[in-house]
C-alpha cells in the first residue's frame, strides 16, 4: 500500500503533500485491514470469553519486546509509526490530530502489546529529539521509532529514588569522551533494551547543578543488566551495573552539568505517559469486563458495591477529561509540564480504588486458584497496585510537585531538597 507522504527527500513539509484527516485515515483503515484482525468489542456478556489475565507488572519478556518491535516496524513502513516526528529524522511531520485519529482507529483491531515500547516512545525518543545531538539523532532517532532498538530509562541508583538529585553514579570527561561508572536499579525493561536514558554526577558543583545526562549503548562493554525477581511473579525491572564506560562527548544530551532539565523534561513526559493511563487508554480500566464480573458473582445490587463502581467511573471519566486537556495543550505546542502529576495522582488513585473493589467481591477467590475464570487471575492486579505509587515518581512527590509549582504554595522544609522521583 502507497501512502501518501507529508514530507520530501530532504525531510522538509510539503503542504501540497498533506493528506486531509479523512484521506489519511482511510489509508489507516486499510492497512489495519489487511495486517491485523479487527477487535472483538468486550461487553458485559462476554464473561468467561478469552485470557483473563489481568496484569499491572507483567513483566514483559524479550520475546513480548521482539513481537512488538516486529509489529513497530510494519506500521512504521506503512506511515504510521511516527506520525507527529520531524521529517528531517524519519518522521511524517503531521499534526497531532493524525496521530490521535490513528490511534482510535488500531484500538479496533487486535494489535501487539505496546507496553515494552512504552519507555522508548514515551520518554527516550521524546527527550533524545529534544536535547540530543545531530549525531545522536541520526543514529538514534528513527530506529527508536521503527522498533529497531528499545529504550530504557537509566535515572534511579540505592540511594537516589525520590531525590534524584542525590545519584552517585559519575561521569569524567577525558578529551572527547566520557567515562561512566556506577548502579542504577527499577530500570524498567533493561533487559531487552538498546539503547539507555543515563544521568550522572559530573561536577562537585551544588545540588541539580552537577548532573548531565547522557544516550548509552546498553550493549557496549562495561554494561551488565541483572533483572529483580518482583512479588507478582514477574521480572520486568533491573539493575545496571555501569563500569568504565565510554561514551562519546555527542551522546551527552543537553548541556554540561544540565541533565537536572533534561531529567524533568524526561519525568513529565514519563508522568504524561503513565497519567494517560488513568483515563482507561492503556485498559487498565476495562468499566465492561468490571460490570461483568459483578453481575457474574451476583453483587451488582450491593449498595455498597454499587457505590464504589459509580467511585470508580466517575474517577476514570475524571481522568479522561484531564487527558484531553493535556492532548489540547500538546496540540497547541505546550511541553508537559507539573499539570502532568495531576494524571499521575490520578492513576493511582483510581487503581487503588478499583483494587478496593476487586478485592471487597472476589473476596476468598482473589487467594485461591479455583479455575473459576476472572477470579484468581485478579491476584497480580492487586499485588501490582501499590507499585504505581512509587514508579513515576511517588504520590507524596507528586503532591509536592503540585503544591509547590501549580498552586504555588511555599516548599515544606528539609534536609536535602528532594523535588522529583522516577522508578525506571
Amino acid at each position: 500500500m502507497i501512502v501518501m507522504q507529508a514530507v520530501d527527500q530532504n525531510g522538509t513539509v510539503d503542504a501540497d503533500q498533506i493528506p486531509t484527516l479523512d484521506e489519511f485515515s482511510a489509508a489507516a483503515k486499510e492497512f489495519l485491514d489487511g495486517a491485523a484482525e479487527p477487535r472483538r468489542p468486550r461487553t458485559a456478556e462476554s464473561w468467561g470469553e478469552g485470557d483473563d489475565a489481568f496484569s499491572l507488572f507483567r513483566g514483559a519478556t524479550p520475546e513480548d519486546a521482539k513481537i512488538a518491535c516486529d509489529w513497530r516496524r510494519m506500521v512504521f513502513d506503512a506511515g504510521f509509526g511516527w506520525i507527529r516526528g520531524p521529517g528531517e529524522w524519519g518522521g511524517r511531520g503531521l499534526p497531532s490530530k493524525y496521530e490521535k485519529a490513528y490511534l482510535q482507529i488500531e484500538r479496533n483491531y487486535e494489535t501487539p502489546s505496546r507496553s515494552p515500547l512504552g519507555v522508548s516512545l514515551g520518554m527516550v525518543g521524546p527527550t533524545l529529539e529534544q536535547f540530543g545531538s545531530d549525531t545522536a539523532k541520526k543514529r538514534w532517532l528513527k530506529a527508536l521509532y521503527r522498533g529497531d532498538v528499545v529504550g530504557c530509562q537509566l535515572f534511579s541508583e540505592p540511594a537516589a529514588g525520590s531525590d534524584l538529585a542525590a545519584v552517585k553514579t559519575k561521569a569524567t570527561r577525558v578529551e572527547d569522551h566520557w567515562v561512566i561508572s556506577g548502579q542504577k536499579v527499577w530500570t524498567s525493561g533493561a533487559h531487552y533494551s538498546d539503547v539507555g536514558l543515563l544521568l550522572a554526577r559530573t561536577s562537585a558543583s551544588p545540588r541539580h547543578q552537577n548532573l548531565t545526562a547522557f544516550v548509552i549503548d546498553m550493549h557496549a562493554p562495561g554494561v551488565e543488566v541483572r533483572p529483580l525477581r518482583q512479588m507478582t511473579g514477574g521480572a520486568d525491572f533491573n539493575e545496571v551495573f555501569i563500569e568504565e564506560l565510554r561514551v562519546d562527548d555527542e551522546y551527552r544530551l543537553g548541556e554540561v552539568d544540565e541533565g537536572w532539565k533534561v531529567a524533568l523534561a524526561t519525568l513529565m513526559h514519563e508522568r504524561g505517559a503513565i497519567g494517560g493511563s488513568a483515563g482507561g487508554g492503556s485498559g487498565l480500566f476495562d468499566m465492561n469486563r468490571l460490570s461483568g464480573m459483578l453481575v457474574q458473582l451476583g453483587t451488582q445490587g450491593d449498595p455498597s458495591i454499587r457505590q464504589e463502581y459509580a467511585q470508580v467511573y466517575a474517577g476514570v471519566a475524571a481522568a479522561k477529561a484531564m487527558r484531553a486537556r493535556a492532548e489540547a495543550a500538546a496540540k497547541a505546542g505546550h511541553l508537559p509540564g507539573p499539570e502532568m502529576s495531576l494524571s499521575k495522582l490520578a492513576l493511582t488513585r483510581n487503581l487503588a480504588a478499583l483494587s478496593h473493589l476487586v478485592s471487597q467481591t472476589l473476596g476468598p477467590k482473589l487467594l485461591a486458584d479455583t479455575g473459576e475464570w476472572g477470579t484468581y487471575s485478579w491476584s497480580e492486579f492487586v499485588l501490582g497496585v501499590p507499585g504505581f505509587r512509587l514508579g513515576g515518581g511517588t504520590d507524596e512527590i507528586q503532591r509536592n510537585i503540585i503544591s509547590e509549582r501549580v498552586l504555588g504554595l511555599p516548599k515544606e522544609p528539609a534536609t536535602s531538597a528532594s523535588s522529583t522521583s522516577t522508578k525506571g
